[in-house]
């Protein structure tokens, strides 16, 4: 019988310790150190790895020897999915798709996996519904069924030996929480199940030359549920993010070795399931008819785009001793970092304010090319005083009071002018020599300059 020892992992960041204690001293993360049991490799555990192996013989080779061709990839048969993959599925990859219940992760999966089955063999497991469930989503979607191949297990072993048998060129596992090893003492969804199960199908997937996508259930901080050394061990890892008040969706690539992060992808959620949103700054830009104050439009850059978005501030006089300052979208620090460059170099006082910050539509914003057009909203609030409908901001803001140049200017710029926009703010590092016809480009140097613009 094969030997058994207890390891503590930390959830957090993966570090292994002799015994249980309170807090992580490799990441400082207090109560993520769980007990998790590990086994011996056994003679058939070892020889299972090896039948779906295939035998393969490694060989030692230099740098300059090997192929270069470019990774073969297909499509998924929609144009924001390929975006976020960074242009289409590559074989043997692993896909790791996160999201928070209700998100419709399992949705769109099952989509693309109907459009796939008519181009290559495609094997749907599912490990929280039933197969009737799935069948009855399907055809409420109006989707193609009769070349989908399923499976309801939650074995990782058995899976893999049917997959030898079908040959499947994709594959879902939904969802990887709910799967499990043999070999490891613990229940489905512990540290060491998700760490092996996730090893299991990553070696099964570049082996065999099958993508598979995985689907992970997230925690009540919107992380993804399980060992960090779960995002290490997978090829690509995606984020569905969308409130249940929302119609629209959001997926962002966190991680993605065959492309690049932070992508973007926009979709609609229908009674027909999820549709492709082509052009996203246009759902972004839906303002009001009437100018108002507190309200400017800003370009930022998402994975390979520019998209509009736009920022609105409340500024208004507060009851309390320490005053409000709520930011949604937006990073809470940088908020308070921002008042007090306005404070010092624009000579506005906001200490007795309540200050009130949200980018619409749900979009979060990372970047610091909205530090200007947050600043410009701020003082549109504070004085009362509507903004142009016509002008787009954005440029980076330093602690002198100094404006900064993003990256990729001209192409925000050009992206404003395709949706009307006539006048923009931005850094003069930033502004064309030779101008952008249909748009009047005001270059500002100090947040001073910035403010006798507006």
């Amino acid at each position: 019988m094969a030997k058994t020892k207890t390891a503590y992992v930390c959830n957090d960041c993966g570090a292994e310790f002799p015994r249980w204690q309170g807090q992580c001293t490799e990441c400082g993360a207090w109560n993520t150190i769980s007990e998790f049991k590990i086994t011996a490799p056994s003679n058939s555990r070892s020889a299972r790895n090896a039948g779906y192996a295939g035998a393969v013989q490694a060989q030692v080779q230099t740098l300059d020897k090997i192929d270069l061709q470019d990774v073969p990839r297909f499509s998924s048969g929609f144009k924001e999915f390929d975006r976020v993959l960074g242009g289409g599925i590559v074989p043997g990859s692993a896909i790791l798709i996160g999201g928070s219940p209700g998100a419709g992760k399992s949705t769109l999966l099952l989509q693309t996996m109907c459009l796939l089955a008519n181009q290559m063999n495609a094997l749907y497991i599912t490990g929280e519904e039933s197969l009737q469930q799935v069948a009855m989503r399907a055809k409420r979607l109006g989707l193609p069924t009769d070349r989908l191949r399923m499976l309801a297990e939650t074995s990782v072993e058995t899976i893999c030996s049917l997959a030898q048998q079908e040959k499947p060129g994709i594959m879902v596992i939904d969802s990887i929480q709910v799967m499990h090893v043999a070999d490891v003492q613990s229940a489905p969804g512990s540290v060491s199940q998700v760490r092996e199960t996730a090893a299991y199908l990553t070696r099964f997937a570049k082996q065999h030359h099958v993508a598979i996508f995985m689907v992970g259930h997230v925690t009540k901080d919107g992380t993804l549920a399980g060992p960090k050394v779960l995002e290490h061990c997978i090829d690509c890892s995606i984020m569905l993010e969308g409130s249940t008040d929302s119609r629209f969706r959001t997926l962002r690539g966190t991680k993605n070795r065959f492309g690049a992060v932070n992508e973007l992808g926009v979709f609609g959620m229908t009674g027909h399931g999820l549709k492709e949103v082509s052009n996203p700054s246009a759902i972004f830009l839906n303002r009001a008819e009437e100018m108002s104050s507190g309200s400017v439009v800003m370009v930022i850059w998402e994975g390979t785009r520019p998209l509009l978005v736009e920022i609105q501030a409340l500024v208004d006089y507060s009851q309390l001793a320490n005053p409000r300052r709520v930011a949604v979208g937006l990073e809470q620090n940088r908020l308070a970092m921002l008042l007090a460059v306005l404070h010092r170099h624009g000579g506005l006082q906001m200490g007795d304010q309540d200050v009130f910050v949200n980018v619409v539509g749900g979009v979060k914003v990372a970047e610091t090319s909205a530090d200007l057009a947050l600043l410009l909203a701020l003082v549109s609030s504070f004085k009362n005083q509507a903004l142009e409908q016509d002008l787009v901001v954005f440029g980076e803001v330093g602690l002198s009071g100094e404006i900064r140049p993003v990256p990729s200017g001209q192409e925000r710029l050009k992206e404003a002018v395709k949706h009307g926009f006539k006048r923009a703010i931005v850094p003069i590092a930033n502004a064309p020599k030779e101008g952008i016809e249909g748009m009047k480009i005001i270059g500002v140097k100090t947040l001073a300059e910035a403010l006798e613009a507006i």
